[in-house]
C-alpha cells in the first residue's frame, strides 16, 4: 500500500493509497488546494473543518454540474458528443464525490 503526504490550507496530512496511485492522489490534493485559495481568496476566518467544508461542497457542485451534462450527452440532447467521453466525464464525477464525502466525513 502506497503513501503520500500533502499539504492542505497549510497542514501536512499522510494518507494512504493504492501503489502507482501517489501521483493521483497528489494531483487531487492540488485541487483540493486551488479551492481553498480561492475560498481564502473571498475573505472572512474558517476554522479548518468549516474551510473543508466549503472545499467539499465546491466540488460537490462541480461533480452535480458533471451529472446534469453527462445524462443530458447519454439522452442524445442536441450537442451530445461522443458516449466514450459521456463514460469518461461520469468516472471523473464518481471521483470527485467520493473525494467529497471523503472530505465530509473527515469534519
Amino acid at each position: 500500500m502506497g503513501q503520500v503526504t500533502v499539504r492542505v490550507n497549510g497542514y501536512s496530512h499522510t494518507i494512504g493509497c493504492k501503489d502507482g496511485e501517489e501521483g493521483h492522489v497528489l494531483a487531487l490534493a492540488q485541487q483540493i488546494e486551488e479551492k481553498v485559495r480561492l475560498i481564502r481568496g473571498m475573505g472572512g476566518q474558517f476554522s479548518e473543518a468549516r474551510m473543508l467544508l466549503h472545499v467539499a461542497l465546491l466540488l460537490a457542485d462541480e461533480g452535480g454540474d458533471l451529472r446534469v451534462e453527462i445524462d443530458r450527452l447519454r439522452s442524445g440532447q442536441p450537442g451530445a458528443a461522443d458516449p466514450q467521453l459521456a463514460d469518461r466525464l461520469a468516472r471523473i464525477a464518481e471521483r470527485i464525490e467520493g473525494l467529497a464525502q471523503t472530505l465530509d466525513r473527515g469534519t
